[in-house]
């Protein structure tokens, strides 16, 4: 599927280690109002308590109730890293900027959870043989410069039945109305600037690059935002938010 412009924005920040540069200083920049929730933050904040409980749901559908081994890759300051690992998991928080890793490392200190923090690329865990239950990536796929790379590279760390979780923006007109120009220019939920539309994700695409590293989608559900309510809710509707599970076959005898 290609993309509705006529260049690919991604063409410029191609890397070694499938991460750009300029993404990483922009999150870096707000590490140290992260765990604001009334800060630049304030959308993940909403958003965080549906997101990690959709993913722990689809853990249990699929591993049962065994504490799993969880790689949160983009992690940032640690919001869906501490639930999970006060769910019970054993927890890995990746992020490529050091300044957001020092943040997530202040704020769980003394909490004494099953978390590990640690700067780095889902390359160098690869290259160490790294072996994940699950990987959650949540608003992460639609900054990086190559999705089916970012996709094949978790599919390597994901032990035989292991689960992904990601949340995304899929490409639509709603989604550049409301969750790029509403969500940054008049709510400020993100500063200005923060997405770039045409890199946003539709189901199908992320369904078809998974399935051709060997994965399978097996729940898709939309989120939309309750203003009542002042948080984010599940919803049948993904042309804005959405999230995503798959999972990797046993393999084979």
């Amino acid at each position: 599927m290609r993309h509705e412009d006529s260049g690919d924005p991604r063409a410029d920040l191609q890397s070694a280690d499938n991460v750009s540069a300029a993404e990483i200083a922009r999150f870096a920049a707000l590490a140290e109002t992260w765990w604001d929730p009334a800060g630049p933050m304030r959308a993940l904040h909403r958003m965080n308590g549906i997101r990690v409980g959709w993913a722990l749901a689809r853990f249990r559908e699929r591993c049962g109730a065994r504490p799993l081994r969880v790689l949160d890759v983009g992690c940032g300051a640690g919001l869906a890293a501490e639930a999970l690992a006060r769910a019970g998991h054993e927890v890995i928080g990746l992020d490529a900027s050091d300044a957001v890793i020092a943040a997530a490392r202040r704020h769980a200190e003394g909490q004494n959870l099953p978390l590990r923090y640690r700067v780095g690329t889902l390359a160098a865990l690869i290259d160490e043989g790294a072996v994940f239950d699950a990987v959650t990536a949540f608003e992460v796929i639609e900054h990086v410069p190559e999705p089916p790379r970012f996709l094949a590279e978790i599919a390597s760390l994901l032990a035989p039945c292991g689960v992904l979780v990601l949340s995304t923006l899929n490409r639509t007109r709603r989604s550049l109305a409301f969750g790029k120009f509403a969500a940054e220019y008049l709510l400020r939920w993100a500063p200005p600037g923060t997405h770039d539309w045409r890199r946003f994700l539709a189901p199908a695409e992320i369904e078809d690059w998974l399935g051709a590293v060997g994965m399978g989608l097996f729940d898709l559900a939309g989120m939309r935002f309750d203003p009542l309510r002042q948080r984010f809710c599940l919803s049948r509707d993904v042309a804005i938010n959405y999230l995503l599970a798959a999972w990797k076959p046993a393999a084979s005898p």
